[in-house]
């Protein structure tokens, strides 16, 4: 232990003795080691995220899209077959069992126009239900009903932005508006649900009974799309194999290709969070990159290191020293070279999540076993890189150290 404390402090004293190419050697390491740290905090950040944004989707969510056709033999995109009807929204209410709501959505695009303003958005026409699956809370008002469904009545939910953007200070709760030629009135206003997983903004948004989007503004004789939610997440699959085998005997499919497609929520999140974690992985590979670059620069300053100090080495041979010896304090030298520079890189990882938290807003999760494993990675460098100068070191002819000049 006294030979290790020794050696040591040798290892620094030869460390500190040239400041600034300790420094630039080390460099490498600090740069790699935080690059390793932020880009998976960064990834594990992006990840929660993703998770947090589907979850906004609501709860045990499934989503049923219409499927692609084909004309000629050309298959067609997603969503080129209008297959989706309202019928449908009746029959997954009357046969499935696994689900406890569901319900149509019909969009339309166009200007909100209002208070002696206007503003482009879109227009969803939903059930009543659509509001539980979705689990959307309101800051004013209230939502539509059932009644308003069947009697296609024209009023309507706006999103937060739009309140904002087109009410002002001003409660929009039941202010006239008119989207396109219909004038319609704000029965409620949605509480702010911020950007949606893509990057859209879930409060510039309008929702009105399907009935009055479907027959009075969109004039489509289809659905873009019906949601439902199961149960709980552990009936997911059989409510989605429940909702295909309704919706493939009202579509009076035959042979194995729907016309309809339908996606759970864990589907998506799988899809969102494999993506992020594979572009983690990525970068931090490249990331990697540099601690081995650096670990490159280390062995060469070493190497120059041995040579600058061979007369050094041949008298302390001399006095007794041990091959071994020699090669421990070289080595030494090495991983404390690199450990230090894992302590700044640490350090700089740290300083950089925090800036890019308060200036850029990305969300960052610092994660201990990342920090020791970019760490303990510094030091395995300073092993691998250092072995070889040292063991240079170690073989010199103590007859041939001493003439050394």
């Amino acid at each position: 232990m006294k030979f290790l404390l020794t050696t040591l402090r040798t290892a620094l004293r030869n460390i500190l003795r040239n400041r600034m190419r300790t420094l630039l050697t080390m460099l490498g390491i600090i740069i790699g080691v935080a690059a390793v740290i932020i880009m998976v905090s960064v990834g594990k950040g992006a990840e929660a995220d993703i998770n947090q944004r589907i979850g906004a989707l609501g709860s045990n969510v499934l989503m049923v899209r219409p499927g692609g056709s084909s004309s000629h033999g050309v298959r067609l995109g997603a969503d080129s077959w209008q297959s989706l009807k309202l019928k449908d929204i009746d029959a997954l209410k009357k046969h499935c069992t696994q689900i406890a709501a569901v319900s149509g959505l019909v969009r339309a695009n166009g200007q909100f126009v209002a208070n002696g303003t206007n503003w482009p958005t879109n227009m969803e026409g939903a059930n009543v239900e659509y509001f539980e699956i979705r689990q959307l809370k309101l800051s004013s008002g209230s939502f539509f009903t059932e009644r308003d469904v069947r009697t296609s009545r024209k009023v309507a939910v706006i999103g937060a932005t739009i309140a904002q953007e087109v009410f002002g200070d001003s409660d929009p709760v039941g202010q006239q508006f008119r989207f396109g030629k219909q004038p319609m009135t704000v029965v409620g206003v949605l509480a702010s649900r911020g950007q949606s997983g893509m990057g859209g903004d879930q409060d510039d948004i309008v929702i009105a009974p399907i009935t009055t989007v479907f027959f009075r503004i969109a004039g489509d004789s289809h659905l873009n799309q019906i949601i439902a939610s199961a149960n709980s997440r552990e009936v997911m699959a059989a409510a989605q194999e429940e909702m295909t085998t309704v919706l493939r005997k009202e579509h009076k499919v035959r042979g194995e290709n729907d016309d309809f497609s339908i996606r759970n929520q864990s589907d998506i999140l799988e899809a969102a969070t494999s993506m992020s974690r594979t572009l983690t992985m990525l970068l931090s590979a490249i990331a990697a990159v540099s601690l081995l670059v650096g670990g490159i620069g280390i062995m060469n300053i070493m190497l120059v290191s041995v040579t600058e100090r061979t007369r050094e080495i041949g008298i302390r041979m001399a006095l007794g020293a041990r091959g071994i010896d020699i090669l421990l304090q070289f080595l030494i030298e090495a991983v404390v070279l690199c450990s230090l520079g894992g302590l700044a890189g640490i350090a700089l990882a740290l300083s950089a999540c925090k800036v890019l938290e308060q200036t850029v807003g990305m969300n960052t999760i610092l994660d201990i076993t990342t920090i020791l494993f970019a760490f303990g990675f510094s030091a395995m460098v300073g092993v691998f890189f250092g072995f070889y100068p040292a063991r240079k070191a170690a073989g010199l002819n103590p007859i041939d150290a001493l003439r050394y000049e």
